[in-house]
């Protein structure tokens, strides 16, 4: 056991130096490559007799400020109770317009700006040539070291094939990465038949079994309304300036979800999603070497120990009803999540209805390999030099690692803070999986506690929160669309 022990430690040393590594790498990188933006810097010297609370978040002027009251007003004039009940008058249909205008105007404006960067200052060639070589990484990473080779794969060679000097593969409107990217990844498209594969994977059994481990999942959304506030903070750093779309859709990475990252980024920081996307899917093959310390930090030998009675068996038609209110409560309380909820209630009402399996297999196996291959191929062709080395890029990465260590550790404390009251205890490990990496965080939850007890298995009571936390994150990413994106 001691051997075994031993050995797990060391593997645990590798992928923390490899991460080190990688992070230094690219922060070496990002200050390497970028420069003080004249207008960030005219930005910072215009607002600095500004008091914090009466900042601006740097090029958000076209964005409306949201205080608490606009925002839960906003809330309900995006449910769907509120949209059927009542009819929208010219004013308030002229408002709308000009809200989505400005929203769409401001993404706009990002894009033009990153071209006429690129054209006022052309790409040197030895920025590709770190790009190649981050690609190269990438690939070794997945390849070599396990971390989500299914996706950082194709995202190291869509990296490295859209870095080749006279290649043009992302260059519109005949290249091949360009083509790939415009027809999914830079809309809706891909992310939703992702999340309908994700579905019929998903077995919502736990989550039926013990509906108090959805307070799990949701806790851990923590990290995501943490990192909006992070990423506010540090706009006060010179040298890197988020707007507040941008903030929105970094925050995602906290629920360690790479489609919904994806999606929300395509929708508020399209030239941000590259980064975004390599941070969440990187934390995301991490669990195993960032959670486990944060676990054992916050819990208690005794704690660890717990064990938990077996799950209640799920009927069928438990398991078929399920998608349907999911998709029914998403619709009349938060429509803006539904495109997500939606999908993944499709997927998983194909596969436990049973008289659709040629549907279902196709749908969990050839349709998702084939849209993750061009998906990552299309994350992959973002991954250029004026985008990724720049200080921002650099803060995402930071903000990331941070992110997901509050979603883990605001899981344990939330399992606690239920334990005050339930009579039949749940062990805290679980609270940890309710990040949305299925199934890895609810693996590690389980290997955690066989360290302590081999006998104490907690792999299914750990998979209620942790696909509450699928759930959990595309509602969190209904809300910043509903607030800033519709």
């Amino acid at each position: 056991m001691d051997t075994e022990l031993n050995k797990i430690k060391k593997n645990n040393f590798k992928i923390f130096r490899t991460t080190a590594i990688v992070c230094l790498f690219a922060l070496a990188l990002s200050f390497a490559g970028c420069g003080k933006k004249a207008g960030a810097s005219t930005a910072s010297s215009a607002t600095q007799t500004e008091s914090i609370g009466d900042k601006i978040i740097a090029n958000s002027e076209n964005v409306p400020r949201i205080s608490i009251e606009h925002f839960l007003t906003n809330l309900w004039k995006n449910t769907g109770i509120y949209k059927m009940i009542h009819n929208d008058t010219p004013e308030e249909a002229r408002l709308a317009e000009e809200s989505a205008k400005a929203v769409e105007a401001e993404k706009e404006r990002q894009a033009q700006l990153a071209q006429q960067q690129l054209i006022d200052k052309p790409v040197e060639g030895w920025k590709k040539l770190v790009m190649l070589a981050i690609g190269f990484l990438i690939v070794f990473l997945g390849a070599a070291k396990g971390f989500e080779p299914l996706l950082l794969i194709p995202i190291g060679f869509g990296t490295i094939l859209v870095n080749i000097p006279g290649a043009g593969m992302g260059n519109g409107p005949d290249g091949m990465l360009h083509i790939i990217y415009n027809a999914g990844v830079g809309n809706e498209f891909f992310p939703m038949l992702i999340f309908m594969g994700i579905g019929a994977m998903t077995d919502f059994g736990p989550l039926i079994a013990n509906p108090k481990s959805a307070l799990l999942g949701g806790a851990a959304q923590f990290g995501v309304f943490a990192t909006l506030f992070g990423v506010a903070v540090m706009n006060f750093i010179d040298g890197i300036d988020y707007t507040m779309l941008q903030a929105s859709a970094i925050a995602i990475i906290g629920g360690a979800d790479g489609p919904t990252s994806i999606y929300v980024s395509a929708k508020l920081a399209p030239t941000m999603m590259a980064v975004i996307a390599v941070a969440a899917y990187s934390y995301m093959a991490l669990v195993p070497m960032i959670q486990p310390p944060i676990m054992k930090l916050l819990t208690t030998k005794k704690e660890r120990q717990i064990k938990m009675k077996q799950l209640r068996p799920v009927s069928k038609a438990e398991k078929v009803l399920f998608p349907l209110m999911l998709l029914v409560i998403t619709t009349l309380l938060l429509p803006p999540a539904a495109p997500l909820i939606g999908m993944l209630a499709f997927g998983n009402f194909i596969k436990e209805i049973g008289c659709v399996q040629r549907l279902s297999k196709t749908v969990e196996n050839e349709l998702m390999n084939i849209v993750s291959i061009l998906l990552s191929l299309g994350v992959g062709s973002q991954m250029t030099p004026e985008k990724i080395m720049n200080l921002n890029s650099a803060g995402i990465i930071v903000l990331g690692l941070i992110a997901f260590c509050i979603a883990t550790a605001a899981g344990l404390l939330m399992a606690k803070l239920m334990n005050v009251f339930l009579k039949e205890k749940i062990n805290p490990l679980i609270g940890s999986a309710g990040v949305s990496a299925v199934p890895m965080a609810a693996r590690v939850a389980n290997k955690v506690g066989m360290a302590e007890d081999p006998t104490n298995f907690l792999l299914m009571h750990a998979m209620g929160p942790n696909v509450s936390g699928v759930i959990g994150t595309a509602i969190a990413a209904g809300v910043f669309i509903a607030t800033y994106g519709m």
